[in-house]
């Protein structure tokens, strides 16, 4: 099944000893040890996020499929949701020029919800520990047009840059028909006339049209080494 998250159906497990509050706690902790240790293993990634209603034919899957290609060639791990749409774009452009092509979906009750271009998967059963992992190391954040979901994951990013909770890194915004305008709005609305956000908060995040402008900003990104223990491992192989 592979479905927009909207459409996945509901946990009925309610009944399940596994679905207590206490039998939760260790789940969740066995859900973050494990995505930590599996996205290790990807210390130069770019992480793509966008619609997973994005049919084949759209602009936004060849452009999510082209920069799939484009990372994959520099040696650079794409990981995705896992879902359709954009993400399958990306990791199909990934799997089609011979690099890592990753994907972090959901688990259902019976099935994985995962594209069939991903190479490398980890299965999640709650939301919110995929989504760690999904921001957790990256070198940059795509971000194709999307739904709520995209707009949830650009804006905790973008938080926890503002906040200084993670290293200032690439947030890039694919797309300006879709994006200008939502970056017009955060102007005019969210800066000059709520004065909720400095200016500089506005640079945090850049608008692109291609591919190619994409690669640019992410061949100047520095490795995340923070994540890693130099005293065993190098991203750089050093």
């Amino acid at each position: 099944m592979n479905l927009p998250a909207a459409k996945l159906p509901s946990h009925q497990d309610y009944r399940d000893f596994r679905s207590s509050m206490s039998w939760r706690v260790f789940r969740i902790m066995a859900e973050f040890v494990e995505g930590w240790e599996f996205i290790a293993d990807f210390p130069k990634s770019v992480t793509i996020f966008g619609s997973t209603r994005s049919p084949e034919n759209s602009a936004w899957y060849e452009e999510s499929r082209k920069l799939g290609r484009l990372l994959a060639k520099e040696g650079i791990s794409v990981v995705t949701g896992g879902g359709p749409g954009v993400m399958e774009a990306a990791n199909r452009g990934a799997s089609e020029a011979g690099g890592d092509s990753v994907g972090l979906n959901i688990q259902l009750p019976h099935e994985q919800r995962i594209n069939p271009y991903v190479r490398k998967a980890r299965a999640f059963h709650y939301f919110f520990t995929r989504k760690v992992m999904l921001t957790y190391a990256a070198e940059a954040y795509v971000y194709f047009p999307g739904g709520f979901g995209t707009l949830d994951e650009f804006f905790e990013i973008i938080t926890l840059i503002q906040t200084k909770e993670i290293s200032p890194i690439p947030v890039i915004l694919f797309g300006s028909a879709y994006w200008q305008p939502f970056a017009k709005w955060i102007e005019e609305e969210v800066y000059d006339r709520l004065k909720a956000i400095d200016e500089k908060d506005m640079k945090i995040y850049t608008i692109v049209d291609t591919a190619e402008e994409a690669m640019e900003i992410i061949k100047k990104a520095p490795v995340r080494e923070e994540f890693y223990d130099k005293a065993h491992y190098s991203p750089n192989g050093k």
